[in-house]
């Protein structure tokens, strides 16, 4: 059950028997449910009633000296109201100094000692102090909680400045891939998924072990010289739901992007679209597949030749990389597949990618590419010129048509 389903139902409880407790009552009961919660247990039930951590403590201890609570033995009930005075009372200003100090920019004040600091409970508390305060870092968790903090990782959502023509790029390129595939012709997704160092490093993610034996690995992720490192390059059919990968081992160019498209095509495309005469590929703006890449386009002209069909590209706007449908649709389903494993291998690689399914019907064929693809190649203005290439009216440079030679 997760925290916050657990901390709903101790609060209903609380509050439903709140009113027929009195003080004692309801630190044994909360004491009760923070033992069979164990561990965090005191955390939890004084998030979910209020009470103070101390307050729970206190019950737990007197559940553990139930001998002294026997039947008719004295029992100690404070007046309502009585006890100690919530830090917060008597010290008005410390919640909207430790809300300062957390939230630096946001909140005004830009000198703030911790602003460059990692801003652990330790640190809070330390800086509380040396303004006056007088707080541990236990009560200053309970605050941050009451403020609605808790700890949270980076998260990526930014992708960079917008194109004011981001939105009507992605209105082309849908009405595009609804027009091929309406004429029964092929519409892939290509990308290269991210580096992976090979040799017994962690991967991230857990998987099945038996207890206390976990699978060692390495302490650091240096490149193993001899090992390298694999680059898988991706080509997913939006249609078929099926997907190729080609493994490399030395760099990722455009030479390499295009030779896994026709490795692609005569293993999977050909049978598929045996009538095929065109081909769209949707891509991101950089990368080996860049549209700014001559490689690109010259190695793309090389392939039109030789399989004859008319291949149409369209890139997608800057910053909007993940909207690209492989990486959602098969490259994530791929990382799942291997989270936890070391990549000891190419062939590890190519055999987890090529076992990994979904209930939907994902099926993909991996293959081991160890080609030499050397960086630096210049394409001149000549080259560059040979390329049959057709730019659409709409943002040509990010959607255009190569033509096979024999068409032209």
């Amino acid at each position: 059950m997760r925290q916050q389903d657990m901390e709903s139902i101790i609060r209903e409880k609380f509050m439903a028997l709140e009113p027929v407790l009195d003080e004692r009552g309801r630190r044994l009961w909360a004491a009760t449910e923070a033992k069979a919660l164990g561990y965090g247990g005191q955390t939890r039930v004084a998030k979910a009633t209020g009470m103070s951590r101390n307050t729970v403590y206190v019950g737990l201890r007197e559940l553990e000296h139930t001998s002294a609570q026997l039947p008719g033995a004295p029992k100690r009930i404070r007046r309502p109201g009585g006890g100690r005075k919530r830090l917060i009372e008597y010290d008005p200003l410390l919640v909207a100094h430790l809300d300062a100090l957390v939230e630096p920019t946001s909140r005004g004040d830009p000198q703030s000692p911790l602003r460059w600091t990692c801003k652990s409970t330790r640190q809070l508390a330390a800086a509380l102090q040396q303004q006056g305060h007088h707080v541990g870092r236990q009560k200053v968790a309970e605050l941050l909680a009451d403020l609605g903090y808790s700890l949270q990782a980076n998260r990526k959502t930014k992708e960079g400045t917008s194109h004011p023509d981001r939105d009507a790029q992605f209105t082309y390129i849908n009405a595009q891939v609804q027009a091929f595939q309406t004429r029964g012709q092929p519409v892939v997704s290509v990308d290269t998924k991210k580096k992976e160092l090979i040799g017994d490093f962690k991967n991230g993610g857990r998987e099945w072990q038996p207890q206390g034996k976990p699978e060692l690995v390495r302490t650091y992720d240096f490149v193993d010289q001899q090992l390298g490192k694999g680059i898988p390059y991706g080509v997913y059919d939006q249609t078929a739901n099926v997907g190729w990968v080609s493994v490399g081992s030395d760099h990722d160019t455009a030479a390499f992007a295009v030779e896994t498209l026709r490795r692609w095509w005569h293993n999977m495309g050909a049978p598929m679209y045996s009538g095929a005469t065109e081909l769209l590929i949707t891509a991101d703006g950089g990368g080996s597949n860049g549209r700014r890449s001559r490689l690109w386009k010259v190695a793309l002209q090389r392939l039109a030749d030789e399989i004859g069909l008319r291949i149409s590209v369209c890139h997608f706007p800057p910053g909007t990389s993940k909207w690209n449908k492989i990486e959602h649709r098969m490259f994530s389903h791929i990382s799942m597949n291997w989270r936890g494993k070391p990549l000891t291998s190419h062939e590890v690689i190519v055999h987890l990618i090529a076992n990994t399914t979904t209930q939907t019907g994902l099926t993909i064929r991996a293959e081991l590419d160890g080609r030499q693809y050397p960086t630096g190649i210049k394409v001149t203005d000549q080259e560059l010129e040979k390329v049959q290439l057709q730019q659409a009216d709409f943002h040509g440079e990010w959607n255009y048509t190569i033509l096979p030679t024999s068409l032209d």
